[in-house]
């Protein structure tokens, strides 16, 4: 385990619009407001078209390869992440969300695009004193949060 102590800053409510793409309008804003750590969580609605990371196809493999699902039809979605900026110190948000509709529920990552349907309601609490980064990890190829 590796850690770093940090502290909590300021407090944002965000409310997105119908069609705005989440982690590209959560990265705009923590850029415009230089919020470089952050902890996130969303809850609302998201799109038909949207698409999931929904883990690797095969997780031991020499080079992972992401599995992608393409949401059908508007779901209720709840979701937590983490902003943390990369080797360019530009902010990166990592974030999972569970999307149900009805009786079934997939989670994944949202990073590939996920589209508000409606509205989404973003709590970003900032986190400063904070040394963490993203950075490009070699064997997988992600860029993983390092204290």
């Amino acid at each position: 385990m590796k850690f770093s102590e940090a502290k909590t800053g300021r407090l944002f409510v965000l409310r997105l619009y119908n069609g705005e793409i989440l982690h590209e309008e959560i990265e705009k804003f923590a850029k415009m407001k230089n919020i470089s750590c952050a902890s996130v969580s969303v809850v609302g609605g998201i799109d038909k078209g949207s698409i999931l990371i929904v883990g690797p196809n095969d997780g031991y493999a020499e080079v992972i390869e992401p599995m992608q699902h393409i949401i059908e039809n508007v779901c209720e979605v709840t979701g937590t992440g983490t902003i943390f900026p990369n080797e360019n110190d530009l902010p990166v948000l990592h974030m999972h969300i569970a999307a149900g509709r009805k009786d079934k529920t997939i989670t994944g990552c949202i990073r590939a695009g996920v589209k508000v349907w409606l509205v989404m309601e973003v709590i970003v609490q900032e986190i400063i004193n904070c040394s963490a980064k993203r950075k490009k990890d070699i064997d997988t190829t992600f860029e993983l949060m390092t204290p």
